[in-house]
C-alpha cells in the first residue's frame, strides 16, 4: 500500500489522466475483474464492445498504452479473438505539429537552424504519429532525404506512464491468479525495452545499418540509408525512398510492379530475416513497406523497408526451434510439433498425451497443401489457450512479423503459400547452420572442452560408480550402473565423434 501511494504520488498528475479516461469509458467494472477495485459487474450490453471501448481509452491515453496495445493484439496465446481484433485497429496517428513547437529540439540536435542545415527544409509535416513527426528535405549535394523529428517532452511522459505500468503489474500478479498467467510484469519489461528503444533514434539508425548488411545479398531489398552526420537521439536524417504501398494488387500493377513477384521476395525476405540473418523487422506492416518498380538500374521488382525502431532478435536455439516447428508440421510428424509445444510452454507441465493430440490436429488442417500462416496461425493460437500453453515472448514476436508480413503478402496474392519460398530456403538454411558449427572460435572452444572432459571424464566416471556402490550390501540395481558406464562411453563416443564432424566441415568449407 505504502509503495502504490509513493508511486500515485510521483505521478499523481498522470493518475488523474488515466482515472479520467477510465471514468469517460466506464472500465471501473473491468479493474473490479483484474482485483484491482470493488467495482460491480457490467451488464451484458456493456460487456459486449468492452473491447472496443479498452481500445479506445489506449488511444486516448497515449503511445506507452498504445504500445501496450500492440503488444497484446500479438498474443493470440492467452486472449481470445475478439480482443486480438479490437487492438489490432491501435493506431499511432496523431495531429501534426506546427514546426515552431519543434524548432528548438531540432536545432539544438542539428546545432543549427534547419534552414541552414539543408539545401531545402519543408516545415509542412509529411506524415506523423504518436512519437514523431516526418518531415522532407534536400542536402546541399542535391540528396532528397526524410528528417524524422521526435515530439518534445515525449520521453519524460512515456518514463512516468511505465513507472505506473510496473507497479500495476505487480498489484495485479499479486491479486489475480488468471492475470498472472500472462506475466504482465514481463508484459511490461518488453515494452520498456521497446519504448526507450524507439526514443533514441541512434536506435533505429543502427537497425538500419545492420539489417542493410544483413540483406547486401538480396539485391532486391532496400533499406534507407542513414546520414549520421545529421543524426541523433532526438532527430534522425534518412534517405528518401518513393515507392508504392503494397495494399492494392490493381494500383501496384497499374505502376508496373508485379504483385506475386512482390509476395515471393516479401516471403523470401523474412525468412532470410528469422531463420537466416536472426535479426528481422518487427513491424513489417503495409505503411513500413514499399514496392518500387524496375528501373533504368533495376531489372526487377523491389520492396524497401521504413520504420526500423522495432527489431527483433533470434538466437541460433530459437531459430533451430522455430525451424525444426515449421519442418515438422510440413513432414507430418505430429511428435516432432509437439516436443517444440512442450519445449514452448512457460505455464507449467501440460501432459504429453493432450500435446501429441493438439499436434496431431494441427498437422492434419496443415501438413500437407498450401501453407497459409494466417490459417495456420488461426488455428495454433486458439490451441494453445485451450490447452493452457504460454509461448516466451521472443517467439511471440517472431510470429508477430511472420503473420504481419503474411498479411501483405495475401492482400497481393490471397492465399499465398508460404511453403514454397521455405523449400528454396532451405538448402541456405543448412548452410547457414553448418557454417556457424565451422566457424574457428566454435571449433576452437569445443576442441579445448573436449580436452577438459577427456582429462576428467575417467576420474568423473570413477566417482559415479563409486557413489552408486555405496553402502555395506552390494547395490541390486546393477542396470543402473550398467546404464550409467553405457552412458558415459556413449557420451565419450558423441563428443569425439561431434568433434571430428567440426573439424571436417572446417576443413570442407
Amino acid at each position: 500500500m505504502f509503495e502504490t501511494m509513493t508511486v500515485a504520488s510521483r505521478d499523481r498528475a498522470r493518475v488523474s489522466e488515466i482515472g479520467a479516461v477510465i471514468a469517460h469509458f466506464g472500465l471501473e467494472s473491468l479493474l473490479a475483474r483484474l482485483g484491482l477495485s470493488n467495482s460491480e459487474n457490467e451488464t451484458a450490453s456493456e460487456e459486449a464492445n468492452l473491447p472496443t471501448r479498452v481500445r479506445r481509452a489506449l488511444e486516448m491515453l497515449g503511445p506507452t498504452y498504445i504500445k501496450l496495445g500492440q503488444i497484446l493484439a500479438t498474443r493470440r496465446d492467452i486472449l481470445p479473438p475478439e480482443w486480438i481484433t479490437a487492438f489490432e485497429k491501435l493506431h499511432s496517428d496523431a495531429p501534426r505539429l506546427p514546426f515552431e513547437t519543434l524548432r528548438e529540439s531540432v536545432e539544438a540536435a542539428l546545432g543549427e537552424p534547419p534552414e541552414h542545415a539543408f539545401a531545402r527544409f519543408d516545415p509542412e509535416p509529411l506524415a506523423a504519429a504518436s512519437i514523431a513527426q516526418v518531415h522532407r528535405a534536400s542536402l546541399h549535394d542535391g540528396s532528397e532525404v526524410v528528417v524524422k523529428v521526435r515530439r518534445p517532452a515525449i520521453r519524460k511522459a512515456m518514463e512516468a506512464d511505465l513507472r505506473l505500468l510496473r507497479h500495476l503489474a505487480v498489484v495485479l500478479e499479486q491479486r489475480n491468479a488468471a492475470a498472472r498467467r500472462m506475466k504482465p510484469s514481463a508484459m511490461i519489461e518488453q515494452l520498456g525495452r521497446e519504448i526507450l528503444d524507439e526514443l533514441d533514434f541512434t536506435n533505429e539508425g543502427r537497425n538500419a545499418d545492420i539489417l542493410r548488411a544483413d540483406l547486401a545479398t538480396v539485391d532486391q531489398v532496400v533499406v534507407p540509408r542513414i546520414h549520421w552526420q545529421y543524426t541523433s537521439e532526438a532527430v534522425l536524417v534518412m534517405e528518401y525512398v518513393e515507392g508504392i504501398a503494397p495494399g492494392d494488387p490493381d494500383r501496384l500493377k497499374a505502376a508496373g510492379v508485379d504483385p506475386s513477384a512482390i509476395a515471393r521476395l516479401g516471403a523470401r525476405l523474412v525468412l532470410e530475416m528469422v531463420l537466416v540473418n536472426g535479426r528481422f523487422h518487427a513491424d513489417p506492416h503495409p505503411g513500413n513497406l514499399l514496392c518500387l518498380p524496375p528501373d533504368g538500374e533495376h531489372d526487377r521488382d523491389r520492396l524497401a523497408l521504413l520504420d526500423l525502431g522495432s527489431v527483433g532478435f533470434v538466437s541460433p536455439r530459437r531459430q533451430h526451434e522455430f525451424l525444426t516447428f515449421l519442418l515438422s508440421l510440413r513432414g507430418n510428424d505430429p511428435s516432432g510439433v509437439a516436443d517444440m509445444l512442450a519445449a514452448w510452454s512457460q505455464s507449467g507441465d501440460v501432459p504429453r498425451e493432450r500435446l501429441l493430440a493438439a499436434a496431431e490436429r494441427l498437422v492434419a488442417r496443415h501438413g500437407t497443401g498450401a501453407l497459409v500462416l494466417d490459417a495456420m496461425v488461426a488455428d495454433f493460437f486458439p490451441l494453445l489457450r485451450r490447452e493452457g500453453l504460454v509461448l516466451p515472448p521472443d517467439l511471440v514476436l517472431i510470429f508477430k512479423a511472420m503473420v504481419t508480413m503474411d498479411g501483405v503478402l495475401a492482400r497481393l496474392v490471397p492465399g499465398f503459400d508460404l511453403s514454397e519460398a521455405l523449400g528454396e530456403l532451405r538448402g541456405r538454411l543448412v548452410a547457414s547452420r553448418l557454417s556457424r558449427l565451422a566457424a574457428p572460435e566454435r571449433i576452437e572452444s569445443l576442441l579445448l572442452e573436449v580436452s577438459r572432459l577427456s582429462a576428467e571424464a575417467p576420474a568423473l566416471m570413477r566417482a559415479v560408480t563409486a557413489r552408486v556402490n555405496m553402502g555395506d550390501e552390494p547395490r541390486k540395481d546393477t542396470a543402473l550402473v550398467a546404464a550409467i558406464r553405457r552412458a558415459g562411453a556413449l557420451l565419450a563416443c558423441a563428443i569425439f565423434f561431434h568433434a571430428l564432424a567440426l573439424l571436417a566441415v572446417g576443413f570442407l568449407s
